[in-house]
């Protein structure tokens, strides 16, 4: 849509231009033509200040910079207009959140520390509203936000800012749990964890060991660089990193962090896990895990202090309680239309643990298909080598036969298809497909809670998701990378900020039901204008739009104030 003028010559020769609303439209022919919405009139006798009325009406309507340039008032000139809606928003969850009283607490108590809180604000208000280093914060606050009680920060602040977190997190997130925990009501009776890895594109800062299956506990606790080789769920196993845990509720919302060396087995963190939650006085709580935490070990610690578990088992592990219960025959339930469940006892003892057989029909097709397609491919292969070896007349071409046998049998995926004859010969197992078969579309669950039906057994487990989403958002919308730091204590206190990042947007989706990337996009217009004159300086913020207002209510955080800082002139200069 766009302002038209059109020139027309009247009887008496005289040129005159006339105005219209319009928009282009394309007519049956598919050639674009001019359609008029509203007819102005003559040029020479628009009323202009209507225009005027109109153009500021839908620059209010847009928000943001421009409707703070058509509203400025006469003898002032525009400066600039950084955004004040995303920090204004995400300052009121940090104060609800009871997040800067529990620093400031701690902060009090320390000489020279007045300012630590409004640092890790601005770190944490960074991270959630524009990821960058902690260098970049030191140019973004102050030029492109309006941060309350900041007007800018050192690299040096932020690193002692840094330092002071990581030594009151304890505190701090212990505080913030509980918060969020009366300010929305949550149930805190279902804890899910899971862990994640994050790498640096650098050189091992020393030369450990590959991960150990059978690491031990105290190779988690090990004193030294925490950047460590080891297992990566990044598929970066050539890079140092570091092992991530993360605690949510059955609502998402992230309960507790924990960093550890790159090398850590996940089978060795569970018990430091359930100490650190179970000093919070959580009283009954049934924790979720994944099959990568399932060891006998880790169940028991679990189960201790009359807590209880639901656990994802590996079906393709060979333990026998694992082949007793596949075996086991039963009927199927069903949950919903991609679930089925199946309850299986291996004993009559009431407290004994229990297993729920899930079966997903959708998944069970999608398995089916993917193995076809693979033995298909090991069919067409070893009928090529099988030629190959028809015409192989030298040594030469009988050794590449052999290659391609060798790495048709350590192939990653195709091998388990596989078995090798007394000949040396590479045939399809069909009795492994066959195993394979029975296992399409299921996953085992196993639980110590004797209260829980089969149905919420998996129903809970498949909440464990909300786990993995706050890893993807850690990593994508927060970006955990890239990490610059290579002190021990900067990595777990970056990784901290970015946990106290994700607590505040997981808030703000709980709330309105929405994402973060929209909530965020809708805040990011929200500017306060600076303008600057004779008479002085002043701040305004852009009239908010009907949307905006709704999010403000839906988020419990008041408008901001319309007028800010008012500065009268330095009378002393025209003196």
């Amino acid at each position: 849509m766009y302002l038209r003028r059109t020139v027309r010559r009247t009887k008496g020769g005289e040129v005159v231009g006339y105005l219209a609303l319009a928009h282009n439209e394309r007519n049956e022919r598919g050639v674009p033509v001019a359609r008029v919405v509203h007819n102005f009139g003559r040029e020479d006798l628009v009323d202009r200040e209507a225009l005027v009325r109109l153009v500021r009406s839908i620059q209010r309507f847009l928000g943001g910079e421009e409707a703070l340039r058509a509203g400025m008032p006469h003898g002032f000139e525009f400066v600039a207009a950084p955004e004040a809606g995303g920090p204004h928003v995400v300052g009121c969850l940090w104060q609800q959140l009871g997040i800067g009283k529990a620093i400031a607490r701690v902060a009090s108590s320390g000489r020279g520390r007045s300012a630590v809180e409004r640092a890790i604000f601005a770190m944490v208000c960074q991270r959630a509203l524009e990821p960058a280093s902690k260098l970049e914060a030191t140019r973004w606050v102050g030029r492109d936000v309006v941060i309350d009680g900041v007007d800018g920060v050192s690299d040096d602040q932020l690193y002692r800012a840094m330092d002071f977190l990581l030594a009151c997190s304890e505190r701090v997130q212990e505080s913030v749990f509980f918060s969020v925990a009366h300010l929305l009501n949550l149930e805190v009776d279902v804890i899910f964890f899971d862990t994640t890895s994050t790498y640096w594109e650098t050189e091992p800062s020393d030369e450990p060991a590959e991960e150990d299956e059978d690491a031990s506990e105290e190779n988690a606790e090990a004193e030294g660089p925490l950047r460590r080789l080891g297992h990566s769920k990044d598929h970066r196993p050539d890079l140092p990193q570091v092992v991530i845990g993360l605690a949510v509720t059955r609502e998402g919302i992230p309960v507790r962090c924990w960093v550890w060396p790159g090398n850590t087995n996940d089978q060795s963190v569970v018990e430091q896990v359930k100490g650190d939650l179970v000093g919070w006085r959580l009283g009954r709580a049934i924790y979720v895990v994944d099959s990568g935490f399932s060891g006998q070990a880790n169940l028991r610690a679990l189960r201790s202090a009359g807590g209880h578990y639901i656990a994802g088992m590996k079906l393709r592990s060979g333990m026998k309680e694992t082949e007793a219960v596949l075996a086991r025959q039963g009927r199927y339930r069903q949950v919903k239309d991609n679930l089925r469940v199946k309850e299986v006892k291996l004993s009559d003892d009431p407290a004994a643990e229990r297993f729920v057989v899930c079966h997903n029909p959708i998944e069970a097709e999608r398995d089916r298909t993917r193995r076809e397609q693979q033995i298909t491919r090991i069919e067409t292969e070893l009928d090529r080598l099988a030629l190959q070896r028809e015409r192989a007349k030298t040594k030469t071409e009988r050794d590449a036969h052999l290659r391609g046998e060798c790495a048709l049998r350590d192939h990653k995926t195709l091998s388990r298809y596989l078995r090798q004859t007394k000949t040396g010969r590479l045939v399809i197992d069909r009795e492994r497909i066959a195993a394979e078969e029975r296992l399409d579309g299921k996953y085992l669950l196993t639980t110590s809670d004797p209260s829980l039906t089969a149905e919420d057994t998996a129903l809970g487990y498949k909440q464990l998701l909300e786990a993995e989403r706050s890893f993807r958002d850690l990593k994508g919308v927060l970006r955990l990378r890239p990490v610059y730091h290579s002190k021990d204590e900067r990595i777990q206190a970056h990784v901290l900020i970015c946990f106290l990042a994700l607590v505040i947007i997981r808030v703000a989706e709980t709330r309105t039901g929405e994402t973060w990337r929209t909530i965020r996009a809708e805040l990011g217009t929200i500017r306060q204008g600076l303008f600057r004159g004779h008479d002085g300086e002043f701040a305004q913020t852009s009239e908010l739009t009907a949307r905006q207002r709704e999010l403000h209510s839906a988020l419990d955080a008041p408008e901001p104030p319309r007028l800010g800082r008012i500065t009268p002139p330095d009378t002393t200069l025209n003196a």
